[in-house]
């Protein structure tokens, strides 16, 4: 196991349908989506919302995360899940759907 690496990422919700999609989704994830995440070594992963902003952290305990990253990708379930919880969100950039945090503090 490799040292674990923390991430926190933003984006929003694309308005209040968008928000009770989101919400209904991820109160029942797709079979296969969690245990893929698992297999791709991320853990303690959490996703919070407050008033149209998402919040999610994670932490990365593997040796290779763009390998990881490039596996859950290329999970057709995955695909699946990302095309049909991708359409209630509102990005931020161009780039994606979540905009990676700076950690400034962290206390173990």
């Amino acid at each position: 196991m490799g040292k674990i690496q923390r991430f926190g990422s933003v984006s929003r919700v694309n308005g209040e349908e968008g928000y009770r999609a989101y919400k209904a989704y991820h109160a029942a994830p797709f079979e296969g989506v969690n245990e893929m995440i698992k297999a791709c070594n991320l853990r303690n992963y959490s996703i919070y919302h407050y008033g149209g902003l998402l919040f999610s952290y994670y932490e990365y305990t593997g040796d290779d995360y763009e390998a990881d990253m490039a596996k859950m990708a290329a999970d057709p379930r995955t695909q699946e899940w990302w095309a049909a919880v991708g359409p209630s969100m509102r990005p931020f950039g161009e780039d994606g759907d979540w905009e990676f945090m700076e950690e400034l503090y962290h206390l173990d």
